[in-house]
């Protein structure tokens, strides 16, 4: 097992808290692997845009995403950086590659363009 950083209770129950969703969890196992625009995650997840902004929001807020803006719109990545990095993928890396939500998003994200 790889020695990780230790965060303080505040930072680790916060971050439990974020990816304890069943939508946040798959959410940023997506961002994880490549950046995506707030439009393509609206058409994979089939919720409103204010849903998934409010999920992002919190993301952003706890540091765990990068945002940029491109013209009107407006694109997240994971914060590869961020010190609860270890703890995330640690979480990711218990979800089953196979598990059929997942895959169902990522086979939408191929079909969408912006």
């Amino acid at each position: 097992m790889t020695e990780t950083a230790a965060l303080s209770t505040e930072k680790l129950t916060e971050t439990l808290k974020i990816l304890h969703d069943p939508t946040r969890l798959l959410l940023m196992k997506l961002l994880t692997e490549k950046e995506y625009c707030v439009c393509e995650l609206v058409d994979m997840f089939e919720v409103s845009q204010p849903a998934i902004s409010q999920h992002l929001r919190k993301y952003k807020k706890a540091g765990l995403v990068y945002e940029e803006r491109r013209g009107q719109w407006r694109y997240y990545r994971f914060n590869e950086t961020c010190e609860q990095h270890a703890l995330v993928e640690q979480i990711l890396g218990q979800l089953d590659e196979y598990d059929e939500q997942l895959v169902r998003l990522r086979t939408k994200a191929e079909a969408i363009t912006c």
